[in-house]
């Protein structure tokens, strides 16, 4: 079993995220590209101490670069989609 604090990487801070929260009081987070739904869920419930209702992965494939005649590619990564239960919330989210 992988650390709780390796598999969350980081918060997706998007215009599409804070109307999600706001009104379906659903979290995007970055994660690890291995973990599935149940190890995401665990380690949002250890790190931040709340209810997880439900969680949606979506892989996102890297974007092909150009500089100049060289390309090269981002690498893929992996979203989740995670919805809390009523009155729970994760402070990083709130006043954005």
């Amino acid at each position: 079993m992988k650390n709780h604090y390796s598999i969350i990487k980081s918060p997706v801070i998007t215009e599409k995220g804070t109307i999600q929260n706001a009104m379906n009081n659903k979290v995007i987070f970055w994660v690890e590209l291995t973990a599935n739904k149940k190890d995401v869920k665990e380690a949002v419930e250890k790190v931040f101490n709340v209810k997880v209702l439900d969680v949606n992965t979506q892989r996102v494939p890297g974007k092909i670069k150009r500089m100049g005649k060289h390309a090269g590619q981002k690498p893929t990564r992996k979203k989740a989609y995670i919805t809390l239960k009523q009155g729970d919330k994760i402070e990083i989210f709130e006043g954005v």
